[in-house]
């Protein structure tokens, strides 16, 4: 059984769904591949986890770092699984690119490369918008590539994250 729960953002309606006790989707209406974790069975019904879901919307939106992850459940290919949890990795205010979560992946799987594209693609099926950062992630040089919610948005979500940069990592964060 999934939970639906609709949040009204200063970039649009967001729809959050649940298992229950934990965050499996977050998407922008419209936005590409939405509701790919939902079940057939789905009503619309505020429970706890969208309390604390609210919360970190509400502080996020309100432009800080909200300092916590409401609980997640990350449904995903093995792969997808571990772009993911990198994703979740990269601190408020700042960015890595595709190229750097590739090398990361193949660094830790022993193989001599890893394609920046296949990352894209993982990225692209994050089910958890916002909360599992894909916006946070940058083309070579910096550039805005890829947002399944809209290059719009990503502007606009980094925008309001300003702050840090990359030079602000700490040697390893991310390893």
């Amino acid at each position: 059984m999934s939970y639906l729960w609709q949040y009204d953002s200063p970039l649009g309606r967001i729809t959050l769904a649940a298992n229950g006790g934990e965050l499996t989707g977050l998407w922008f209406a419209e936005q590409k591949y939405f509701g790919s974790t939902l079940t057939e069975k789905a009503e619309e019904k505020y429970i706890p986890v969208f309390a604390q879901s609210e919360k970190w919307l509400n502080i996020y939106f309100g432009g800080k770092d909200p300092g916590f992850t409401p609980p997640v459940r990350l449904e995903g290919t093995a792969f997808r699984r571990q772009v993911w949890e990198i994703l979740l990795s990269i601190p408020y205010g700042e960015t890595m690119t595709y190229g750097e979560i590739a090398g990361i992946i193949a660094q830790n799987s022993n193989l001599p490369r890893m394609a920046a594209r296949a990352v894209g693609a993982a990225a692209g099926r994050n089910p958890i918008s916002l909360v599992v950062p894909c916006h946070r992630i940058v083309g070579a040089g910096g550039s805005l590539t890829g947002y399944a919610g809209g290059l719009d948005r990503k502007e606009k979500l980094l925008a309001l994250e300003k702050g840090k940069t990359n030079s602000e990592k700490k040697e390893g964060k991310f390893l």
